[in-house]
């Protein structure tokens, strides 16, 4: 080792060597993106004759032109999917959080009886059929806005995360001091613990929203109200609207195998219409999210 050097110090070569492995792993993500978005402008005939381009032949919006047909029902979609995704992410956290605080902490009595009960249904569920039943007739979530929210409400990986992440960066001192100043349990838990928790919080809150958001099988086993669709759904049966009448035989079905959709276009549309509000937010979230994953990890 040369003299000055510090021990965990990286050679200039091996630095450009991870710093161009980074990029192009950034690249990985980036360059598909920018071709679905390229694709989405580019016209029907276009796509079939040349293929996927990033630089578009002919310029077209009649993939998005097809989706705005029904801009009121779009809106309304959004609107059901914006109101799941904050109001479930909120009580996810709080759910989470009330759930996993207790766990951490060594002198609750029956934290082994819980742990396990979370450990088991990571390892075991109950299937299909009694997850419907309970769902609607017992707890009649169906057709309402609640049924969109509650199921995603309990994640047992996110608890175990949670618990780890209050054992290892909630310092037993900070807990008992403010126990002697007399303070409660739950004033302990919203004053203190999730102050100093914010990083934890706000990566399960990362994960926890784009479930919401992505969700569309929900709406698929719960929904029949329309009114009530959210974004993803909606944009899955308009892709099978689309391919159903793109595959019709006109000496069938007369005019109406005539409308032909911009299948191949509109699925990228779609996915531009569906992914781009998180995207936009994720950078907001960037600095927690890769503070809570660092944090509590080995030091030496």
């Amino acid at each position: 080792m040369k003299p000055g050097r510090a021990i965990n110090a990286i050679s200039p070569a091996a630095n450009t060597t991870l710093h161009a492995l980074f990029m192009l792993m950034s690249l990985s993500c980036v360059v598909p993106l920018l071709l679905v978005v390229a694709v989405s402008v580019t016209s029907e005939s276009s796509v079939v004759a040349d293929g996927y381009r990033f630089i578009p032949n002919k310029l077209s919006l009649e993939a998005y032109r097809y989706l705005w047909q029904e801009n009121r029902t779009i809106l309304s979609a959004y609107g059901v999917t914006v109101f799941t995704t904050v109001v479930g992410t909120l009580l996810s956290l709080l759910v989470i959080g009330l759930f996993a605080y207790p766990l951490s902490r060594q002198e609750f009595a029956f934290r082994r009886l819980f742990l396990f009960l979370v450990v088991f249904t990571l390892l075991f569920q109950g299937g299909l059929v009694s997850w419907y039943m309970v769902t609607t007739q017992v707890l009649h979530l169906k057709n309402n806005i609640w049924a969109l929210i509650v199921p995603h409400l309990f994640n047992g990986w996110y608890v175990m995360i949670m618990r780890t992440y209050f054992s290892t960066t909630i310092p037993d001192a900070v807990i008992e001091s403010a126990k002697i100043d007399g303070a409660g349990e739950f004033r302990v838990f919203f004053s203190i613990v999730v102050r100093l928790s914010l990083p934890g919080l706000a990566t399960i809150g990362l994960f926890s929203a784009i479930v919401y958001w992505n969700d569309w099988w929900l709406p698929l086993m719960l929904m029949t109200n329309d009114k009530l669709l959210n974004m993803q759904y909606l944009l899955y049966k308009a892709q099978s609207l689309a391919d159903y009448l793109s595959n019709l035989s006109g000496e069938n079905y007369g005019t109406i195998a005539q409308i032909r959709p911009p299948t191949l276009t509109l699925r990228m549309a779609l996915a531009v219409v569906g992914i781009g509000p998180i995207v936009l937010a994720y950078p907001f979230f960037q600095k927690y999210f890769i503070k809570g994953l660092t944090i509590g990890a080995v030091k030496g």
